[in-house]
């Protein structure tokens, strides 16, 4: 009849493969022969792989054409392990290359911005190649890591896979193009960099037609337009992509665009010359703290309020009931004390339990306590949640389990991720007083520092005289989001937690 039918697009509504729409109904003319057997092939692999892995299939779909070659297969990509995740590095493969995968098994350790986090397999298969090294960092969301398959006898032939889909054909495009940057390099030599004119012309005259971000590239680098001749653009405007072909390749380009960079970091530095020194690389961790707390000190308005406990009721209570706990092997802290009395001054001052939501205020009906631990990588807030109804013991119990496995990198992101109110304590380290930055969306962060021996009025004698005596006192500062907690509302929060820790039995009630 001179028309062909794709039977097997039967039970699909549409299909999309590179910008091609085929229906149902879509008949195709004998002219489209060729085309047809790759597009039968395409169509025939997606439904054996709809049965096995549904949720794949779309983007299966996507790529199934590059590797049209090679057995039925899934790629594997790099997940957002956290809300926050854009990068992570591949810590550690938990399995090999031919290992059969179960669903749900892990795959991978994978370092977030956050944590080590465990990368699981959504189906099963055969892993049969390894994309990415351990160690391999700054691995965007989407990237394809590793390849599964359904059969083991499937392995093998992923033996010499590259990422570009095809081990075979990558020498040969290599070796196409491996004359033209000779061509290239042959172009005239640029002139010295002057600024761009609005509206180059060639050297008999004409205009040349190119985009502002191309001239404004071509002038920083020093590159006559001219020289680059005709671009990849519409009617052969030169576009960025043309400069930076054109600057690869033309050793006086390189020369040029290298030459200013290296002038403008002959200027004074912050290191003397000849002296040595390292630069340590930036974990994933340590860049999204420098980017959040720069963010947070940059967008939020802080305020700070001071105030200075006694503690002697509180050392002396913690001592008590430790003695008590002794044969249970549990020991109370006098941060598992602040802790639970910062858990308690909210419920009498709410509007500090609180974020500020851009449009509203979010008023919090649970207290969730993040509590600042110091890592190898950086700084991390696991979680203590509802610290409000748990227990001195619970609270100690928990946050010695949360700092394990902070410093093991071994914290779950639902352990580290949310909060409503932050306790950062460096009282352990001799340090009197300081003040935090605040934890965005939270709108509080409560600075401890350590205690010191003073001497204080106790009263009056008989006499009317002045009596002095020493105490533990202990300084603390509160960091307040000035768009949620106005100054008297911090005070009172403050006033609240002083009486906790002043009182600590009260805490009981």
């Amino acid at each position: 009849t001179g028309q062909l039918r794709l039977p097997s697009m039967q039970r699909f509504h549409s299909v999309r493969l590179r910008g091609l729409k085929m229906a149902p109904s879509m008949i195709l003319s004998k002219r489209s022969y060729l085309k047809l057997r790759q597009l039968s092939t395409i169509v025939n692999v997606f439904n054996r792989r709809s049965t096995k892995f549904p949720q794949r299939a779309p983007k299966f779909i996507g790529n199934i054409r590059q590797f049209s070659s090679l057995p039925d297969h899934e790629i594997l990509s790099m997940p957002a392990l956290s809300p926050t995740m854009e990068v992570g590095t591949i810590s550690k493969w938990q399995v090999a290359e031919g290992d059969f995968i179960e669903s749900g098994s892990v795959i991978a350790d994978v370092e977030t911005d956050k944590a080590v986090v465990a990368f699981e397999a959504v189906d099963e298969g055969y892993l049969a190649k390894i994309l990415l090294p351990e160690g391999a960092s700054e691995v965007a969301i989407g990237t394809p890591v590793a390849i599964l398959v359904e059969d083991k006898e499937m392995v093998s032939a992923f033996k010499d896979y590259t990422p570009d889909g095809s081990a075979s054909s990558a020498p040969s495009a290599e070796a196409e193009a491996a004359p033209a940057p000779a061509t290239e390099s042959a172009a005239p030599p640029p002139k010295p960099a002057t600024p761009a004119p609005s509206a180059p012309t060639s050297s008999d005259g004409s205009r040349i037609f190119a985009s502002p971000l191309a001239r404004s590239i071509a002038a920083e680098m020093g590159i006559d337009l001219a020289a680059i001749g005709q671009g990849s653009g519409p009617k052969g405007r030169i576009t960025k992509s043309d400069v930076d072909k054109y600057a690869a390749t033309a050793p006086e380009a390189k020369a040029t665009a290298t030459a200013e960079p290296v002038a403008e970091t002959a200027a004074p530095s912050s290191f003397a010359p000849g002296k040595p020194y390292e630069e340590v690389p930036l974990s994933g961790m340590r860049k999204t703290i420098a980017a959040r707390l720069t963010t947070a000190k940059r967008d939020v308005p802080h305020y700070y309020l001071s105030i200075t406990c006694n503690v002697d009721n509180l050392v002396k209570t913690r001592a008590e009931l430790n003695k008590r706990l002794e044969k249970d092997g549990t020991k109370l802290s006098v941060n598992d004390f602040i802790i639970k009395a910062s858990a308690l001054s909210m419920g009498k001052v709410p509007e500090v339990n609180s974020s500020f939501m851009d449009t509203f205020i979010r008023q919090y009906d649970y207290v969730d306590v993040c509590v600042a631990v110091a890592t190898p990588g950086g700084l991390i807030t696991p979680i203590v949640g509802d610290a409000d109804r748990l227990g001195l013991v619970g609270i100690s119990d928990k946050v010695r389990e949360l700092a394990t496995k902070a410093k093991d990198g071994g914290l779950q992101p639902h352990e580290y991720q949310g909060g409503t109110f932050t306790v950062s304590n460096l009282g352990m380290f001799g340090v009197s007083n300081f003040s935090a930055i605040i934890n965005p969306p939270q709108a509080a962060i409560l600075a401890v520092g350590g205690t010191d021996t003073r001497i204080i009025q106790t009263g009056t004698d008989e006499e009317g005289k002045p009596t002095y005596s020493t105490s533990k006192t202990m300084t603390v500062t509160l960091s307040c989001d000035h768009r949620v907690v106005d100054g008297a509302v911090g005070a009172k929060w403050l006033q609240a937690f002083k009486g906790y820790i002043e009182d600590p039995m009260s805490m009981l009630l």
